[in-house]
């Protein structure tokens, strides 16, 4: 068993580390505040060919392993996490093309996709489903060779740079069970009717905008049926959102990590009593936990995206989706402790690790949800432990 990164993944990781020490660290805090766009690091990481990083080489894209993929995850959201779902919702996307996409659908999209030209998201969750995809309202009517599309979407990040857009709808609102009428259109930005109406406030998750978008008798190409046949849409976004529970937890690791590292460097800089803090057993019990917790988060991490590279494995995925969401948040809480009453200050870096670790629990699924689908997978035999 190799627990290593090979050499391809180590200098790769290098090379991210580097990008995020230069280009993230430095501003990530003054432009979160400010609520300032990253324009500057959006084009840098296009610059880096990391907007294809889920789109075959054939169309331009670095078609990255999936450790690799979650090294980017890491490493960004170890600089700032908002930045990371810039990168999140679009690969997610591409991938949802790449995989199941037409023939003319990857030619047409694909290229500008991977070189950052072109920008997409993914339209899934509604005023009332989230998590529960298969209640969404959303429905696309034949008419012809178009589609007439209907509904709102909320919480859709990259919806102000998205083109095209994959929107979820209901293709047969009467099947049964639901997502048997379900289906992915491809939506472009110019579309009359399709209008991004507001940005939505958020306690954290900043640098990225997360929109409600408005569909009113929009009218698709009946060519922008991703792949071409009604009734695939659910199987077609589970099989990207599995990528996703590996982009949550790699994100999740990278808080962490950042938290961890705070925390160590602070504790060498604080003074009571005469001496750093470091020096005073409580706060080396924290943070030798802290250090435990992150390396275990970032083992899971991997092995779960790992474990992708054989098809659906949505027990290890979600394992380690919870897993690490969760020491994130609590490496964020412990870091704050380690600071004091600075940890609670903007003026310091642990209270935006704080805000951006409690959306982990939530993001591509709650935790609730996913102990579920680890369950049912355990008891059905497909995910083993020990």
């Amino acid at each position: 068993m190799d627990f290593t990164l090979n050499e391809d993944q180590s200098e790769f990781k290098a090379l991210l580390r580097q990008f995020v020490d230069k280009e993230i660290v430095p501003v990530a805090r003054e432009w979160e505040q400010a609520g300032r766009y990253p324009t500057e690091i959006v084009r840098g990481m296009a610059e880096m060919g990391l907007f294809g990083i889920t789109v075959p080489e054939e169309y331009g894209g670095l078609d990255l392993d999936p450790v690799s993929f979650a090294l980017v995850f890491e490493e960004i959201a170890r600089g700032w996490m908002g930045i990371a779902g810039i990168l999140g919702s679009h690969s997610l996307a591409c991938r949802l093309i790449a995989m199941h996409g037409t023939e003319d659908q990857k030619d047409r999209y694909l290229p500008g996709l991977a070189t950052g030209e072109r920008r997409t998201g993914i339209g899934l969750t509604e005023p009332d489903a989230g998590t529960d995809l298969q209640g969404i309202r959303t429905t696309a009517r034949r008419d012809g060779d178009h589609y007439v599309v209907n509904g709102a979407k909320m919480w859709i990040t990259n919806a102000r740079y998205a083109d095209p857009l994959p929107v979820l709808v209901k293709t047969d609102p009467t099947a049964s069970p639901a997502h048997r009428g379900m289906s992915v259109l491809l939506i472009e930005a110019d579309t009359p009717g399709f209008e991004v109406t507001k940005d939505i406030g958020k306690l954290g998750y900043k640098g990225t905008e997360s929109c409600e978008i408005v569909l009113d008798d929009v009218r698709v190409d009946a060519d922008q049926l991703v792949g071409g046949v009604e009734g695939r849409g659910m199987q077609q976004v589970l099989s990207a959102l599995e990528w996703g529970r590996v982009n949550i937890a790699a994100r999740s690791v990278g808080i962490a990590q950042r938290a961890y590292d705070e925390a160590l460097a602070y504790s060498h800089e604080r003074r009571a009593f005469g001496q750093v803090i470091a020096d005073f057993q409580a706060i080396q019990l924290k943070i030798g936990e802290l250090g435990t917790q992150v390396q275990a988060a970032r083992l899971m991490a991997y092995y779960a995206a790992d474990a992708v590279r054989g098809g659906r494995a949505d027990g290890v995925t979600g394992m380690a989706k919870i897993f690490c969401s969760e020491v994130a948040l609590q490496a964020a809480i412990d870091s704050m402790k380690v600071h004091g009453g600075y940890g609670y200050s903007t003026e310091f870096e642990v209270e935006r690790l704080y805000r951006d670790s409690i959306l982990m629990s939530i993001g591509e699924g709650t935790n609730d949800v996913l102990r579920t689908v680890v369950a049912k997978s355990l008891l059905k035999g497909e995910t083993t432990v020990g």
